[in-house]
């Protein structure tokens, strides 16, 4: 029986071994959100319509921004309507999960809470633009409500930094 060499077996282990670690890193980096993302997620949680447009935009496109691993999850309005009386609320009640779950994720809840919280009103309040009269006076009245119960319930999900009991966004 010829006996192998164990040369090319310890050859390629070593270059294995040696590669291991470079693969580690090409993976992590490739998994690592893009380092604006702290930027991104504060530009599309702000109060003005263009944040919204701009939200809007790429949740309508998010493969676009998946390196960024945001968090898209909603469930609209909670266990609220998602079109009380007919005012369609539903997109800003998503904006407003998207703001709370994100910065829950960052760790920046707390410092930006009361920001996300305005910007939903503001979303809200767009929403009644489009009525008149008296079906606009309702749909503030709504807005308001639904405002002042995430300003006052609307606490972050378990683990978030608050330092309050979890509760859904």
């Amino acid at each position: 029986m010829r006996r192998r060499s164990m040369a090319p077996l310890a050859a390629a282990a070593a270059a294995v071994a040696l590669s291991l670690p470079l693969t580690l890193i090409t993976a992590a980096s490739a998994s690592a959100a893009p380092s604006d993302k702290p930027q991104v997620l504060s530009s599309w949680t702000q109060t003005s319509a263009s944040s919204y447009n701009a939200w809007n935009a790429a949740r309508n496109n998010q493969g676009a921004w998946s390196a960024y691993g945001f968090d898209w999850s909603t469930d609209y309005c909670s266990s609220s309507p998602d079109n009380p009386f007919g005012f369609p609320f539903q997109t800003a009640c998503a904006r407003h999960d998207f703001g709370y779950r994100n910065h829950k994720a960052a760790g920046t809840f707390s410092a930006n809470k009361a920001r996300v919280d305005s910007a939903f009103y503001e979303d809200l309040k767009r929403v009644c633009a489009a009525y008149s009269g008296a079906k606009r006076t309702s749909c503030n009245s709504t807005a308001w409500t639904y405002y002042h119960a995430v300003d006052i319930f609307g606490i972050a999900p378990a683990g978030a930094d608050s330092g309050r009991p979890a509760q859904a966004a």
